[in-house]
């Protein structure tokens, strides 16, 4: 008789939770950005042969963007204007993925982030959605907590 295995699902996108500096912001319905390129500096020796090496330069980190219904909550806008006044406050934060009992199963974490860009609402008289707004954070490292 075969004997049963345990599964190992991956988890759902839709279950997760958006901390910045250490408090659960709101409910967000989506999340973007999770991305770290380093890009490759091309290098040859005049002595070597035509194959060019690849070294590792700079690396990069995308911009963050949270999405979610729009309520009468402005701390997502107020954070934005200090930069448009040049008031620029710096935060650090997580994107915590949970399993299906809601406990936490991976947690990416950011820091020097700030709102590099906001974006209200598109209102449509005909249209039956929730109204969206959008926040991109602009950060400076990202990692995988182990």
């Amino acid at each position: 008789m075969a004997e049963t295995g345990s599964r190992n699902d991956p988890y759902s996108a839709f279950n997760f939770l958006v901390e910045i500096d250490s408090v659960i912001v709101a409910g967000f319905s989506e999340v973007g950005g999770l991305d770290t390129t380093t890009d490759p500096i091309e290098y040859r020796n005049g002595n070597e042969d035509i194959t060019v090496r690849k070294l590792p330069g700079l690396r990069k980190y995308a911009n963050i963007t949270l999405k979610r219904g729009y309520t009468d909550s402005k701390e997502l806008w107020q954070w934005r204007k200090a930069v448009i006044e040049g008031k620029t406050r710096r935060a650090s934060g997580s994107i915590v993925l949970l399993n299906e009992a809601r406990e936490e199963a991976l947690r990416w974490n950011f820091r020097e982030g700030w709102p590099t860009k906001w974006t209200g609402p598109a209102m449509n008289a005909k249209n039956n959605e929730v109204a969206i707004e959008s926040l991109e954070i602009a950060v400076e490292h990202i990692e995988l907590q182990e």
